[in-house]
């Protein structure tokens, strides 16, 4: 065993046992699909300013969608109910009344230049004449302000930073607009025009009505020169959750309403005891059937991979587990799924060794397993860098769910990452190693070409001979998308439009399970029913007219007895229009960015076939969905995100080869090479496929329905990612390529080959396998 192999095999053994021990300790913060929450209804009032209407009422919904992000809450749901009130539904939380406290604070935040100290007598002319307040400092001395210079909404960020240096202790710094930066400027400029210790030398803070910071303004600023943004900080002796609390509200902005927390209840989890059983053992179940389908395809070599699988799961679930992340069922669902996604470097690897013993058969076993690491390199680090830019832009960029996909994301790709390149390796050059292994070589998964490589190579079909001809298919799978969304029109679920929300009293007490039973047999298949309460029966549905809910409730009473309404409230859209645009601003950004990763890393005709592959597959899925009436809602978001990354990382892997092969054979057509390029990575996507559809088939049977609408759509949308990276991304570069003059890649410097045998000069676009 190699000194490389060692380090491998120590680290991999590390990790792994961090992760246990983190799973072991900790425990997983659940969504409230799975263990429900709090539910707090906050009541928005008039203010000096702004009148609680629709209007205002949803602006103020979106500032505290901020605050409960910073809060570090996950997954959380926030709905408006008619005009003036807000539901806030969060999942897990630690100290609800703490939470609840810092949702609900005003945060109005103003910078006061001071007048000094405040008069000693009743009479409080000066201050008036002033504008501004009379408030207590720090120390608890009046003082006379002037009026408000600047506000909250000037201030760009706000950070909580421990300074060690100063011995301020905890404190927040504060960066300012432009504007709002020239203004502090003044500010400070006509503050320092006072001596030292005068109170007038120093500049007010003031947090709802509150001084809670009176800086000086140090003595080496210059009287009308002031301070430029970016270098305030308050000071306060803070805590340091109090320094990060006070980050937070500044960084959410003043709420535009003054709102008052009216009620505040536990909530049941949205999904029953039976559903999520269900969907824990299709999981297994599937998890089960990828691991049994790698080992027969690549046997040994194979079986080590799947312990790298079980390996993947375990440090991806610890690092979910360790920051905090909330796992909803979709989730979790999504998480079942990138094990059997990745595979998909494993696969890559051991083809790339496959193709190696084809086409050198007397080099060793470790020797073709190697290269295989060393050739599948580039593929694996362009599709995972892709897949990261687009995590780290949902994460920064997105809000709500989207923020929250982006970190399941990104620990998922590096946890993959990890899995395949250490553990994987570490595993498979042990047992390339062995003597046993050597001389068995059929055992080992990799000395034979493969079922599907050797059937490709005795057909040698010319799929790329006629470019034009997919394209047209495409288009026409795209003109019937796109005509089931105009006829059909799209589905879209209570997230999006908004619904309906009553809760009830039973004279009997009625398990959620039945409830949900009884109601799915009258008609209401997408509700949603929770415990509110005390017993109480909580009902979230879509468009409901009277005649409807006098229905749902007959229902009820069929399995409650007496049936009363206790609440019906219309809601809006947990997922607003602002948390749309975000999202969509988000993914725009993401896939202009990737777009112009691509064309740094191959070409820019690349680039974009694989971004009109990924618009291809999006329009597909959504249309897909819009002829058979299924709803758009938060779990298609999830599937749709996770269709998006496997279709991007799918046109990677096959221009990887592209560039590879044309890099070596430049005066051959480009026809001819991406033909080679399709056949020689078809092993790798079937294979692949094959890994993700055996889990979402489990899922799709054996899920039950919550989980058969994101099963249903990751398997349109993986079938039609398949095909678009192959019959879409590669026609539409051979089309742009004949309308680009740019010459082809230049080659690389072939490797050398370890072993000592000798072999012959091979055709590098020759499949390798030989019969």
């Amino acid at each position: 065993m190699t000194r490389a192999t060692t380090v491998r095999a120590v680290l991999a053994a590390a990790v792994l046992l961090v992760s246990v021990l983190i799973t072991l300790t900790m425990s997983p913060r659940l969504g409230l699909d799975l263990q429900g929450g709090t539910r707090l209804v906050l009541q928005a009032k008039d203010s000096d300013t702004a009148k609680a209407d629709r209007e205002s009422t949803d602006r103020t919904l979106e500032v505290l969608r901020q605050r409960i992000d910073s809060l570090g809450v996950a997954e959380p749901t926030l709905t408006r109910s008619g005009e003036d009130r807000i539901i806030v539904e969060l999942p897990d939380v630690q100290d609800p009344r703490k939470a609840a406290e810092v949702i609900g604070r005003t945060a109005q935040l103003s910078f006061h230049a001071i007048q000094g100290p405040a008069a000693q007598n009743d009479d409080r002319a000066d201050a008036e004449a002033g504008n501004g307040p009379t408030l207590p400092d720090e120390q608890g001395r009046s003082l006379d302000l002037g009026p408000a210079r600047l506000s909250g909404a000037g201030v760009k960020d706000a950070t909580a930073v421990f300074d060690a240096q100063q011995g301020a202790g905890w404190t927040v710094s504060l960066d300012f607009h432009k504007e709002a930066g020239r203004d502090w400027t003044r500010l400070t400029g006509e503050a320092a025009c006072h001596p030292v210790q005068d109170d007038r030398r120093r500049v007010a803070i003031v947090l709802d009505e509150q001084i809670i910071s009176s800086p000086e303004v140090s003595p080496s600023v210059g009287c009308n020169v002031g301070l430029p943004s970016g270098s305030t900080q308050i000071t306060g002796s803070f805590s340091a959750d109090e320094a990060q609390e006070l980050a937070l509200l500044i960084k959410g902005g003043a709420l535009p309403l003054p709102v008052e927390i009216i009620e505040q209840r536990t909530v049941g989890p949205t999904l029953g005891a039976a559903a999520i059983d269900a969907s824990a053992q299709a999981a297994l179940i599937g998890a089960a059937a990828t691991a049994l389908f790698i080992t027969v395809v690549y046997r040994l070599f194979g079986a080590l991979a799947a312990v790298a699988l079980a390996a993947y799961g375990l440090i991806s679930y610890a690092a979910l587990v360790a920051l905090g992340v909330t796992l909803t069922l979709p989730g979790l669902a999504g998480f079942v799924l990138a094990i059997g996604m990745a595979v998909d470097a494993n696969v890559l690897v051991f083809e790339r060794a496959r193709e190696e013993q084809a086409q050198y058969p007397g080099r060793s076993l470790r020797s073709s397993l190697t290269a295989g690491f060393r050739n599948a390199w580039s593929a694996v680090a362009d599709s995972n860098v892709t897949t990261l830019i687009a995590a780290g832009l949902l994460f920064f960029l997105g809000s709500g769910p989207v923020k929250g996909f982006g970190v399941t994301l990104a620990i998922g790709v590096l946890a993959s990452m990890f899995s395949a390149l250490v553990i994987a390796r570490a595993l498979t050059e042990i047992a390339a190693s062995s003597r046993f292994v050597s001389d068995y070589r059929a055992i080992n998964g990799i000395a034979a070409p493969g079922r599907v490589r050797t059937w490709l190579t005795r057909r040698d079909p010319q799929l790329m001979r006629s470019p034009r001809r997919w394209l047209l298919i495409s288009t026409a799978l795209i003109a019937v998308a796109v005509l089931g969304i105009v006829v059909r029109g799209v589905n879209l679920g209570v997230e999006f439009t908004g619904g309906r929300l009553v809760e009830y009293s039973t004279s009997r007490p009625v398990d959620v399970e039945r409830a949900r039973t009884a109601l799915a047999d009258a008609g209401f298949d997408d509700v949603e029913v929770t415990t509110a309460g005390e017993g109480d029966l909580s009902v979230r549905t879509g468009k409901l007219d009277n005649d409807g809910e006098h229905a749902l409730r007959a229902a009820l009473a069929e399995e409650g007895g007496k049936t009363t309404k206790v609440r019906d409230e219309l809601i809006g859209p947990s997922l607003g229009d602002e948390l749309r645009r975000n999202a969509l601003i988000a993914l725009g950004i993401a896939v202009l960015v990737q777009l112009a990763y691509l064309a740094i890393r191959f070409r820019w005709t690349f680039a974009a076939a694989s971004v009109g592959a990924l618009v291809h597959d999006v329009i597909i899925l959504v249309g897909a969905f819009a002829w058979l009436g299924r709803p758009i809602d938060d779990t298609f978001l999830a599937a749709l995100l996770t269709v998006i990354g496997y279709s991007v990382n799918d046109s990677v892997v096959v221009f990887d080869r592209v560039r590879e092969l044309w890099a070596k054979a430049r005066r051959v057509p480009l026809a001819t090479v991406a033909n080679q390029a399709v056949l020689q990575t078809v092993p790798r996507t079937v294979n692949t496929g094959l890994g993700a559809l055996f889990i979402l088939t489990a899922l799709a049977v054996l899920g039950g329905d919550s989980l058969a609408d994101f099963a249903l759509a990751l398997l349109i949308g993986i079938c039609v990612g398949t095909y678009s990276s192959v019959l879409t991304a590669v026609p539409a570069a051979l089309l742009l390529e004949r309308s680009s003059k740019a010459p082809p890649p230049a080659r690389k410097r072939a490797p050398g080959r370890r072993s000592g045998t000798k072999a012959a000069r091979r055709d590098p676009l020759d499949n390798g396998a030989r019969v």
